[in-house]
């Protein structure tokens, strides 16, 4: 028999092997959904993994361009960084948040956009126009870029606790819980079916006993000279012997 550490506390009997049925069941369904959900997380974690790789290799790219651009413009143009300076009052660029739902798990994205109009469209008017206009180009496209390393770093984070989780309830319900519900079924059970056979084995002692004390009875009133064809019978002292003592 199981120790109390190893099941749960329940009395045996029929509902609380009904009880104990349903809850295995439940916790079956439970580790089955959960594993599904593992499943697609892991699927999702995999496909940013590959996307973060792709675009820190194409951010180096885009950065070296864009210091390229730069210094291009600067031989061109001079240098302009007092104009931006002057011109700078709020950023241009911003981001906005949307929600995606994968499993049950929120993931932010980020979006990028223009606020206002672009404040330097004057700046290269006498010279270096091109290559600002490039500058600008590149380093929209570095913006851009980086929010999305931004929205892909979160949901990398955000979905590696989410596993971790999910993979702790996964194991909990797979080695604790289930094991637990089937050796407390296990426990019901057992203990059920010993007392079947207590209560058979009393049974059939109790008959025994009822048989013992007619005969013996029979056996007095012979002594006595009493004729036992002629007495009337009792239909509680008849023979029950034939008579099931357990019924299915």
């Amino acid at each position: 028999m199981s120790g109390q550490g190893d099941r749960i506390a329940v009395f045996p009997s029929r509902m609380a092997q009904t009880l104990m049925k349903a809850r295995l069941k439940g916790a079956q369904k439970g580790h089955s959904l959960l594993k599904k959900k593992a499943d697609a997380l892991n699927m999702r974690f995999r496909l940013i993994l590959g996307t973060i790789i792709q675009n820190k290799i194409l951010m180096g790219e885009v950065m070296k361009e864009a210091s390229f651009s730069l210094a291009e413009g600067k031989f061109t143009a001079g240098d302009f960084g007092h104009i931006i300076l002057q011109n700078v009052s709020k950023a241009q660029t911003k981001t906005k948040m949307r929600k995606d739902n994968v499993a049950g798990v929120t993931l932010p994205i980020f979006e990028a956009y223009q606020d206002g109009p672009d404040n330097y469209d004057m700046t290269g008017l006498g010279k270096g126009g091109a290559n600002i206009a490039k500058i600008k180009k590149n380093y929209n496209k570095a913006v851009e870029l980086l929010i999305e390393l931004a929205t892909l770093q979160t949901c990398f984070i955000t979905l590696d606790e989410a596993i971790k989780v999910t993979n702790r309830r996964v194991n909990a319900i797979e080695y604790v819980i289930i094991p637990r519900i089937e050796r407390t079924l296990s426990y019901i059970i057992t203990e059920l079916d010993e007392r079947e056979r207590e209560e058979f084995f009393r049974l059939k002692k109790v008959q025994k006993k009822k048989k013992a004390d007619r005969a013996e009875k029979e056996a007095r009133l012979k002594a006595k000279g009493v004729d036992l064809s002629a007495t009337p019978g009792n239909a509680l002292d008849a023979d029950t012997d034939d008579v099931p003592v357990l019924f299915t």
